[in-house]
């Protein structure tokens, strides 16, 4: 009768005897050269790492891999750590403001004005006086020469932005807002709950379709410090529904003696609509409305990077400047750098020209079908079956829901559009596309011009791994 090896026994000695040791492995070319060039505790590290997994491996049975093995494995692990996890991708998507892929792609000016900011500035250094100053009037001169605000102050997103307004206006008091416009943003973070951290009181008045300025009115009391605008950016409601124009709320605001913020979302200084788009308010707008404090994005419209913005009344928003909570929600230096030079596009008359949001907004079908027939004839040329559909583009990011821009797209049908997926955003660069009855889909839309060649490069990639 054959005897059977058990766990542990001796057999599971001899097997751990035969793996190499670490400074056996270290003695490896390459391993060297990886700690020459990355450091000799990195590389250990990931020799120990990956041998002590190998040990592991053969306590549950396993045979001892062989040293080249090891190796690999320890030359892939350190790749691993020294790679970040944040990584550049192709958004072939079609959703302009893709949420998951960082929203407004920033432009080559503001990323120029990164690269200068990065060194040494004048963040909080007043060079004519030669003393302190403050890194909020970088942006807030541009802001009010591009809103016609009184003030305006930037906060690291807008969720924080209207933190910072009730927290400074309103903790400990009641601020009216309508059912209708309560709304959840994204990851699962809602208005009303974000709200309630400033300490103010939400008194929620109308329904969820129908609200009226007389539902508001009513509502107000002596507790009553602000009256709260919503703007839902991210979604709509069809049908049976009303809410009050913001120029019926600034007028009993005023009456009353009250504030009016409005939370705009999306951030629009151009107006949408000779795209094809419904009309978005926007910023200035509101303020000529009468609203006292608006906040809004970076990131979205606007095509900055990520900020929230707040622009109005030039004494509410130095009692914001001075709350405690603005210190937490500040931002830093590379965010005024390309903020500032994403509105000068703007101040300039040139943000159609300069910034990737318009432009790929205004983008015609026509030049995107030029691009789709030469990109599908590429894809044919690598033995794949692609055509030319008509589809639709959308903004994204929380903006002007469901309003689409036609387009163009590639349409690919293979055995797996799930793995071509796959395939595509794992390689480098990755790229996103979407599926769609069965095909992948490309939108040169959301795509720049000039890396349409990076796209069919990776597709070759993808669609002939075992070519590599």
């Amino acid at each position: 009768m054959s005897e059977s090896i058990q766990p542990g026994g001796g057999d599971e000695h001899a097997r751990l005897r035969r793996l190499p040791s670490v400074d056996s492995l270290l003695r490896d070319a390459r391993l060297r050269e990886l700690a020459a060039r990355s450091g000799q505790g990195l590389t250990t590290d990931a020799v120990r790492e990956v041998l002590e997994e190998a040990r592991v491996a053969v306590r549950r049975g396993s045979p001892p891999p062989p040293s080249e093995a090891l190796i690999l494995a320890a030359l892939e692990r350190a790749r691993g750590w020294l790679s970040p996890s944040l990584r550049p991708v192709i958004n072939a998507t079609g959703v302009i403001l893709q949420t998951n892929l960082g929203r407004a792609p920033l432009s080559s000016r503001a990323l120029e004005a990164i690269r200068e900011a990065a060194a040494y500035s004048n963040l909080e250094y007043d060079l004519d006086a030669g003393q302190r100053s403050s890194r909020y009037v970088h942006a807030e001169r541009m802001l009010r020469r591009l809103t016609g605000a009184d003030g305006a102050l930037l906060t690291n997103n807008n969720a924080g932005a209207i933190l910072l307004v009730l927290s400074a206006l309103a903790s400990g008091r009641e601020v009216v807002i309508s059912r209708g416009q309560l709304v959840e943003i994204g990851g699962g973070f809602r208005v009303p709950e974000v709200l309630r951290q400033s300490g103010a009181r939400l008194v929620e008045v109308g329904t969820t379709n129908r609200t009226y300025v007389r539902d508001y009115e009513a509502a107000i009391g002596p507790e009553t410090a602000l009256l709260l605008f919503v703007h839902t950016s991210n979604y709509r409601i069809v049908g049976f529904v009303h809410q009050p124009e913001v120029e019926e709320l600034a007028a009993l605001a005023q009456d009353r003696d009250l504030p009016l913020a409005v939370d705009l979302g999306s951030g629009a200084l151009l107006d949408t609509a000779p795209f094809g788009l419904a009309h978005e308010p926007t910023v200035q707008e509101c303020l000529r409305a009468g609203a006292d404090l608006v906040t809004f994005s970076g990131d979205k419209l606007l095509g900055g990077p990520q900020a929230g913005i707040i622009a109005g009344r030039a004494d509410l928003i130095g009692r914001l400047r001075t709350h405690p909570l603005a210190r937490a929600l500040r931002v830093d230096k590379l965010t005024i750098a390309a903020m500032g030079a994403t509105l000068a596009s703007y101040l300039e008359d040139r943000a159609l020209e300069e910034l990737p949001v318009w432009q790929m907004i205004a983008l015609s079908p026509e030049a995107i079908l030029g691009r789709a027939r030469r990109l599908a004839e590429g894809i044919r040329s690598l033995g794949a079956e692609a055509e030319i559909v008509e589809g639709h583009s959308t903004v994204g990011g929380g903006s002007l829901p469901g309003e689409t821009l036609p387009t163009h797209l590639v349409a690919l049908r293979v055995p797996s559009a799930d793995a071509l997926a796959r395939q595509l955003r794992l390689g480098d660069p990755a790229v996103i596309a979407r599926i769609e009855a069965d095909r992948l889909l490309l939108d040169l839309r959301t795509v720049p011009p000039e890396r349409d060649d990076e796209v069919l490069a990776a597709l070759d990639r993808a669609l002939h791994p075992r070519d590599r």
